[in-house]
C-alpha cells in the first residue's frame, strides 16, 4: 500500500496539478470552440460529459504510458519528447483552427472527445512522467484536473496572459520532469546513480536551455506578427 502523506507523494502530486494547469489552457480552448454554437444548456452539458469522457479515456491512456515507460529506451524517448512539450508551450506553436464547432449536443460531444483526447497526449506523457510509476497518483492527479479542466483553466488563460512568467514556470516544471525520466532510463541511471549532482545540474541545464531556447523563438514569433501588422 502506498503512503499518501510522504513528502515525496505529496511533492509528485503537486507536480502533477502543475502539469495539468499548465496544458489544460489548450483543452479549455478546444472545449469553448466544439461547443460554441450550442445553446447554453447544451453546452453546458457538452462541456461536462465530454471533459468527464476526455478525462477516462485520458486516465486508460496514462496508466498505459505507465506501463510503458518500464519498458527499456522509453524513459529516455519520453523524456526528449517532453523536452520539445515544454519548448512548444513557450514557442507559442498551437494552432486550433481544425477544432470545428458542432451544431448538435452529440456532434459537439464527440469533438470535444476525440480533440481533447488528442490535444492530451502530451499531458497524458508528462503526468505519466511524474507518476514514477505510481498508477495511485496517476488517478488522483487526473480527478483533480476534472474542475481544473472545466473550470480553472480559463481563469489560468487570462492569468497567463497577464502574468507570461507563469508560461515560464509550467515550461520548467516539465523540463525538470523530463530530465528525471531521462536520468531514471537504465542505461543513463548505472553511470549517474552514485553522483546524484548530476542529474540535478544536468536538470538546470535542461531548463535554461529549454526557456531560452523558446524564449527566443516566440519572442521572433512576436516580432514578425508586429512587422506584419505594421506592414497591413
Amino acid at each position: 500500500m502506498e503512503e499518501i502523506f510522504t513528502l515525496t507523494f505529496l511533492t509528485q502530486l503537486a507536480t502533477i496539478i502543475a502539469i495539468d494547469l499548465v496544458l489544460a489552457g489548450d483543452n479549455a480552448i478546444v472545449i469553448g470552440l466544439a461547443s460554441r454554437k450550442l445553446p447554453i444548456e447544451q453546452r453546458k452539458k457538452a462541456i461536462l460529459w465530454g471533459t468527464v469522457g476526455a478525462i477516462s479515456l485520458r486516465i486508460i491512456a496514462t496508466v498505459t504510458i505507465v506501463w510503458l515507460l518500464k519498458i527499456p529506451g522509453l524513459l529516455l524517448v519520453g523524456g526528449l519528447i517532453l523536452l520539445w512539450i515544454s519548448y512548444n508551450l513557450l514557442a507559442d506553436n498551437d494552432n486550433h483552427d481544425d477544432v470545428k464547432a458542432g451544431s448538435s449536443f452529440w456532434s459537439a460531444l464527440r469533438t470535444i472527445i476525440i480533440a481533447d483526447t488528442i490535444m492530451s497526449l502530451d499531458n497524458v506523457l508528462a503526468v505519466g512522467g511524474a507518476a514514477h510509476g505510481s498508477i495511485l497518483l496517476v488517478v488522483i492527479g487526473l480527478i483533480i484536473s476534472i474542475p481544473i479542466v472545466i473550470w480553472g483553466s480559463t481563469l489560468f488563460i487570462k492569468l497567463v496572459d497577464k502574468y507570461p512568467i507563469i508560461l515560464y514556470i509550467g515550461s520548467a516544471v516539465l523540463a525538470w520532469t523530463a530530465g528525471g525520466m531521462i536520468a531514471e532510463e537504465p542505461i543513463i541511471h548505472q553511470f549517474i546513480k552514485d553522483f546524484p549532482w548530476i542529474h540535478y545540474a544536468g536538470n538546470i541545464v535542461l531548463i535554461v536551455l529549454v526557456l531560452l531556447a523558446g524564449g527566443i523563438r516566440k519572442q521572433k514569433k512576436q516580432d514578425i506578427t508586429h512587422t506584419m501588422g505594421g506592414n497591413g
